[in-house]
């Protein structure tokens, strides 16, 4: 009785110990944040990963596998596409804070890695051929004892292009989420900020003269995942918000949102795709 007893209060202590010594990712502020920076994403904490995990050969076909403390045959999982220009200078590190943040609201994360602008064998086709890959590959996920039947799949940015366009090759998702997506990359492609200038090079050429090569990649040329959502901020200076107009999806804009808040846990538009995840898997 009394080692019975001794278990019990030692697991109760390490319960309370964790409550008061773990932070939670995502507490919230006062007040909800607007228009963040990068560095300021950067500066947020993360958890580890529970895995790393390769769905190809290689050295940029991996993800990270990112589970709740409590995951179960129930837990929803959700499939990341990192941003950045398509551009091998941006890796899937910055959104390890909100891979984390979102294992506290209960979601298991695969967040891709993939080969990018840059890298041998990257941008159109591979980097999307990746993306598909990976998504394939979170089927194989199950051992970890989630529900892999029904993911989301989300992308931000140039990550939000691809998710997009990898919706229209997987009708089991439950939702497909672009956040600030490139969402018309032939429209984008004729910007002149620095992002928009690298979309001909992840095409391989530019726009004038390769309207078919363009069209292929454009999810504005394409049935989408007939459960898509744009979500987008109207300041964003990087993807302006003209990317989610004569799109067929829904769309949620917010006032004063920019590019970065998608991906940092204490904003006003991380808060709103939280909701957006909890509607598609209740349904």
């Amino acid at each position: 009785m009394n080692a019975q007893f001794n278990k019990l209060l030692t697991q109760v202590l390490v319960g309370l110990l964790y409550v008061c010594f773990v932070p939670q990712l995502n507490a919230q502020p006062d007040a909800l944040l607007n228009d963040v920076s990068f560095e300021d994403v950067m500066s947020l904490p993360s958890y580890t990963p529970a895995a790393t995990l390769s769905y190809g050969d290689n050295q940029f076909q991996f993800g990270k596998l990112w589970l709740p403390n409590r995951a179960h045959q129930q837990t929803p999982l959700v499939v990341l596409i990192h941003g950045g220009c398509w551009l091998n200078s941006f890796t899937l590190d910055h959104t390890d804070a909100v891979s984390s943040a979102l294992t506290d609201e209960g979601y298991a994360v695969w967040a891709l890695e993939y080969r990018r602008t840059g890298d041998e064998g990257g941008a159109w086709p591979g980097t999307f051929e990746d993306v598909l890959a990976g998504i394939d590959f979170a089927s194989q996920l199950a051992d970890y004892d989630l529900d892999v039947t029904s993911p989301a799949i989300i992308g931000h940015s140039a990550g939000g292009h691809l998710a997009l366009l990898a919706g229209t090759r997987n009708p089991q998702a439950s939702i497909v989420i672009g956040l600030a997506a490139i969402a018309d990359i032939e429209k984008y492609a004729r910007g002149d900020n620095s992002c928009q200038q690298a979309a001909p090079a992840f095409m391989g050429a530019p726009l004038a003269g390769n309207a078919e090569l363009y069209a292929r990649a454009n999810p504005a040329k394409q049935d989408l995942h007939p459960n898509s959502v744009l979500m987008q901020g109207d300041i964003d200076t990087i993807v302006p918000v003209d990317q989610v107009e004569d799109i067929d999806a829904e769309t949620v804009i917010v006032e004063g949102a920019g590019h970065f808040d998608w991906i940092h846990s204490q904003t006003e538009a991380y808060s709103l795709l939280l909701k957006q995840l909890e509607q598609a898997f209740k349904q």
